[in-house]
């Protein structure tokens, strides 16, 4: 019934044909079909996907990035030595950088930009990436030196999370969430929420001949059937990141081409741990039994994905197989079994949540559907995106379903999330089984020895953690065939329209 909606949406939207008024787009500027509005536009604040992709990589860089094989590469810092001990890491930077503003980028707006992060009254999301820095200083002003508590293998991974700013917003809580400055390839100009966000070329950006396109206009589109007629039309010249229904619809459009690739984020139920029921793991470890992954898979997501445990199969050298969950081959009399031994009543009366995402919302609806034939009633609390995080942020909630980001390095993610304390860690979670073996992996540079900690991390929160992670879609993006040079990042990342070009 869903796919017959949305085909009647569509076929009446190129019957209204809404888009013959609206000018072509120019050939410097590439015009963009993007879903949500972002929820602020300062890359150390805002953690939703909506303001990820605009601003990441296009107006903002790191010490490091991570390129489209997942290796972690030079960018604002062009080379960097590590000292015997692993504790002290010497950045040189790019001497040829500057900031949207015009002014040169050095070390100072490096120091800065960290003690930025790590401030208590910024309070970013992001300061548990950074919690192994002692110290950071700038010893001239193309150095940087990082001294740490202790070695930290995944801190260069971490680093091109973190956008370098002018040191001048170091205390500014509020400044960059509207006027955003950065030393990315293309510079803000415009913000008209709801609407759009315009960026243009950063002249003086120091990869030469880059950018190649003269701007960028995210538009602000929430209706996926509006969407797909403007990339059909050519009045849009990509569709970033879309769900597996919204590429089918597209598929053998004239002019219309889908890359894919599987994505490092996932599917997920959180669940509030310091709340009744889910502050008993027997809870938590019932609604593992009572979901279907595949059949979420399937019914949610079009089949154009995987049933996903704590880490992206994208993730080769890391990711446990689910094979090895107990938990994740579905039971629903094992579910009740574990909802008695909890002593809690059945059903188990709960509101969840729901990320106001088209695919998001159709997983939160399968899952309400398994887990009611599993001793549980689940209400769906449907929230304008601004609630959802907000609520997110102070753990008002007692389940959620949504999309988390992953990362090429598993401590980017775990970290944060899990460790007691952890700056995203809103489940209220703690468990110093998982501390103890999140500090050894973190801070040991021995490969094997990380893959064994994180085995046993992926161990116990497949069945009792904080999260029920429910599956790795297949992320696709669709592009006008005369869109040339932009490759998809599996993080969701657009730092490949800096190298984007748009023919004849």
């Amino acid at each position: 019934m869903r796919s017959l909606t949305r085909a009647a949406l569509l076929a009446s939207a190129l019957a209204a044909l809404p888009f013959a008024a609206i000018a072509p787009a120019s050939a410097q500027t590439l015009e963009i079909g993007y879903d949500q509005s972002p929820v602020g536009l300062d890359p150390h604040i805002a953690t939703a996907f909506s303001t990820f992709a605009i601003v990441n990589g296009t107006i903002y860089e790191g010490l490091t990035a991570v390129d489209k094989d997942l290796r972690i590469v030079p960018a604002l810092a062009e080379s960097w030595t590590a000292s015997a001990d692993g504790k002290t890491y010497t950045f040189k930077l790019r001497t040829n950088a500057t900031f949207h503003n015009g002014a040169k980028m050095d070390s100072a707006d490096v120091v800065a930009s960290i003690k930025r992060v790590l401030s208590k009254e910024i309070a970013s999301p992001l300061a548990s990436r950074l919690s192994a820095v002692d110290t950071v200083s700038a010893p001239d002003a193309n150095t940087v030196e990082m001294k740490l508590k202790e070695p930290s293998a995944p801190l260069l991974s971490s680093l091109a999370t973190i956008a370098i700013v002018p040191k001048s917003f170091e205390t500014d809580k509020d400044g960059l969430q509207k006027q955003p400055v950065g030393t990315g390839p293309f510079k803000f100009e415009e913000w008209q929420p709801n609407g759009f966000v315009r960026l243009s070329k950063h002249a003086g950006y120091w990869q030469a001949g880059l950018p190649k396109l003269d701007g960028v206009k995210f538009n602000i589109v929430p209706e996926s059937a509006t969407r797909q007629v403007g990339v059909s039309s050519g009045t849009y010249a990509m569709l970033p990141n879309i769900d597996a229904s919204t590429a089918l619809q597209l598929k053998g459009k004239p002019n219309v081409a889908l890359q894919d690739t599987l994505e490092l984020a996932y599917m997920m139920v959180g669940f509030n741990t310091s709340r009744p029921p889910f502050d008993n793991p027997k809870v938590r470890e019932a609604v593992n039994y009572a979901v279907n992954r595949s059949e979420i898979v399937q019914a949610a997501l079009f089949g154009a994905g995987v049933p996903g445990g704590p880490l992206s199969p994208a993730l080769k050298a890391w990711a446990v197989d689910v094979k090895q969950f107990p938990c994740y081959t579905p039971d629903a009399a094992k579910a009740q079994a574990l909802l008695k031994e909890a002593g809690v009543a059945t059903p188990v009366a709960v509101t969840m949540n729901v990320l106001p995402r088209q695919d998001v919302k159709d997983v939160a609806q399968v899952v309400q559907a398994q887990l009611n034939k599993a001793g549980f009633k689940v209400e769906l609390k449907n929230q304008e995106l601004g609630q959802f995080v907000q609520d997110w942020r102070n753990s008002n909630f007692d389940m959620f379903a949504s999309t988390n980001a992953g990362s090429p390095d598993p401590d980017d993610y775990f970290y944060r999330t899990f460790r007691t304390g952890g700056s995203t860690n809103v489940f209220k979670y703690s468990n110093p089984e998982i501390d103890k073996l999140l500090d050894a992996a973190r801070a040991t540079l021995d490969q094997a020895a990380r893959k064994k900690d994180y085995d046993q991390v992926q161990s116990v929160l497949a069945c009792t953690g904080p999260i029920a992670h429910l599956a790795y879609a297949q992320l696709f993006t669709a592009v006008r065939s005369n869109v040339q040079g932009f490759d998809m990042l599996a993080n969701r990342s657009l730092v490949g329209l800096k190298n984007t070009s748009i023919g004849r």
